[in-house]
């Protein structure tokens, strides 16, 4: 499994979604500037890390969205490589119209840095497989415009399509929905996946939820898991210390 992991001006969790894939013994790293135009081996994954590409200029994610490395990546996905789009990059992915939906400022207007429980909807997913279906994980999140939205007609449609991935959760009750969502999303919405299910965005972190040993909780090491299975770099055994 090769990974590459775009760096844009003002990323920020760039190195931290290396580490986590280094973490987890997955494969090859690229770091690959946003100015390049191809990537330097084909990649398995490509991640569009955390941030604030380009000082969020514009909007959150709209200049980064314009960058010449964007078509590299469009093509990857279109192709049906898989992508993965986090905090500042699932904005990206909205602005590329790689995913439907737009990060709008939180409904408190603040930026919100905490841990939070999102809820696994669909466990059918090459992000997913190693979690138990309707499992309550937690994660950090760390952004201003995290409130997903969509016009009725089109949440309607995502939700018929089972395109959501994750939701904000109660771990008490583990209900998930907009009543739990810490920024306003729309139907408690933290991460959706594309018709064609290889292009995910999520706002929550699960690459600051990986290393067991320097920050609480290792949650996130799902993710990576599921997506060492899906491309047989382990087996459906190894690694599941941090799957709950």
């Amino acid at each position: 499994m090769r990974t590459a992991v775009v760096v844009f001006p003002g990323s920020n969790c760039d190195r931290d979604a290396r580490s986590a894939i280094q973490d987890m013994e997955l494969g090859p790293v690229d770091m690959v500037w946003h100015d390049e135009d191809t990537f330097p081996e084909k990649p398995d994954l490509v991640i569009l890390p955390g941030g604030f590409s380009y000082g969020d200029y514009l909007r959150s994610g709209a200049l980064a969205a314009k960058s010449k490395i964007m078509k590299a990546v469009r093509t990857h996905a279109l192709s049906g490589g898989l992508l993965l789009g986090i905090c500042n990059g699932f904005q990206i992915l909205t602005e590329a119209r790689l995913l439907p939906g737009a990060l709008l400022p939180n409904a408190n207007l603040r930026f919100i840095c905490r841990p939070c429980y999102i809820r696994v909807e669909r466990n059918n997913t090459p992000f997913t497989r190693s979690f138990p279906e309707k499992q309550i994980v937690q994660v950090p999140i760390a952004h201003h415009e995290g409130l997903f939205f969509l016009p009725p007609d089109g949440l309607e449609e995502l939700e018929e399509r089972n395109q959501v991935v994750f939701r904000y959760a109660d771990p008490a009750t583990r209900e998930a929905g907009a009543d739990y969502s810490p920024n306003g999303a729309l139907n408690g919405i933290a991460g959706i996946i594309s018709r064609e299910g290889n292009v995910l965005g999520l706002m929550p972190h699960p690459e600051r939820a990986t290393l067991k040993n320097i920050i609480r909780g290792a949650d996130g090491r799902g993710i990576w898991q599921s997506l060492g299975e899906h491309f047989g770099v382990f087996g459906l055994q190894q690694g599941r210390e941090g799957v709950r």
